[in-house]
């Protein structure tokens, strides 16, 4: 049991029902004319209505004129909705009535509102999966292709077996030569991209794409358009006069058409040649020739109509 702070350590507690009262003794609401209950400064009145014998749970009182050690305001049942001060936590009680448990619904003072779990520091989400790079997706190009969807130059890869006949989708700008020469001053380099925008003739059999370093060919390109009764295209290099072995194998279906424009994509990385025709990626060609800086100049030649050339770093 705590005595008020007014009152200090007292021996002897006043009761409400005795008149006598000593100096700093807590005064009892049905005692009027004495000063306020403390904890309750500035406050004329004992809060709430004065009930004559507040009936506290499980306790019977003795006379009815006597009363009783108020209860603590959140348990009278007059008063549901008036909540104890947070300077009154250890309430004294009668020294004849039980100790009442914890509290348990005492209601907080509304100027003390339960905090929330605080809003302005918002829990992290789970760390957000990188975007997934185009490459990794099914059926799409391989991750070691430079410039896939999302890079400036490459071609996005259209689903296997659908072949685009028509290509630029813009008219074209005026013709080039063939046969068609370009020198590379430094010779090719890792992420160059060469851009091949033309038309097949429309009685072709077939036109030719080299790398050439000296009278070596690094990389030839061959489409052919009826080598008996099939088109292949051809892929093999040269050196002096030798031809290594071919490579025919394609990753989607032979993508040129007779008399229907082409774009093709021709990309040099560190190890090898990437080809792509109409936004399809066609197939691969390891180095054969590995000095790539010496492979100084391109050529194209037979059945085949030039709109541009260019070259490209792609990133």
């Amino acid at each position: 049991m705590m005595n008020s702070s007014s009152s200090g350590p007292q021996d002897n507690c006043t009761w409400p029902c005795q008149s006598t009262q000593q100096p700093g003794a807590p005064v009892w609401p049905s005692q009027p004319y004495q000063p306020c209950w403390p904890y309750q400064p500035n406050q004329a009145n004992w809060p709430g209505m004065q009930p004559t014998v507040p009936n506290w749970p499980g306790y019977q009182p003795a006379p009815p004129t006597q009363p009783l050690w108020p209860s603590p305001p959140s348990m009278v049942p007059s008063q549901p909705n008036q909540p104890i001060l947070p300077s009154q936590p250890n309430q004294p009680f009668s020294p004849n009535q039980p100790i009442p448990p914890s509290q348990p619904i005492q209601p907080i003072s509304p100027s003390q509102p339960i905090p929330s779990s605080q809003p302005s520091q918002p829990i992290p989400s789970s760390q957000a999966i990188p975007p997934t790079w185009p490459s990794q997706t099914p059926n799409s190009i391989p991750s070691s292709w430079h410039g896939n969807p999302g890079q400036p130059g490459w071609p996005n890869q259209s689903p296997k077996g659908v072949q685009q006949h028509s290509w630029p989708p813009v008219p074209p700008t005026g013709p080039v030569s063939v046969p068609f020469n370009m020198n590379f001053p430094r010779g090719i380099y890792d992420k160059m991209m060469l851009t091949i925008r033309g038309q097949v003739k429309p009685d072709a059999k077939m036109f030719t794409v080299n790398f050439l370093r000296g009278n070596d060919i690094a990389f030839h390109v061959n489409p052919r358009f009826n080598e008996q009764g099939k088109q292949v295209l051809v892929r093999n290099h040269k050196l002096g006069d030798q031809w290594g072995p071919e490579e025919r194998i394609l990753l989607a279906p032979f993508p040129f058409v007779a008399g229907q424009y082409f774009e093709m994509k021709i990309l040099c990385t560190i190890n090898e040649f990437k080809v792509a025709v109409n936004n399809t990626a066609v197939f691969e060609f390891n180095h054969r020739i590995r000095e790539v800086n010496q492979i100084d100049r391109l050529n194209i030649l037979h059945d085949v109509s030039l709109i541009s050339v260019n070259v490209d770093t792609v990133s």
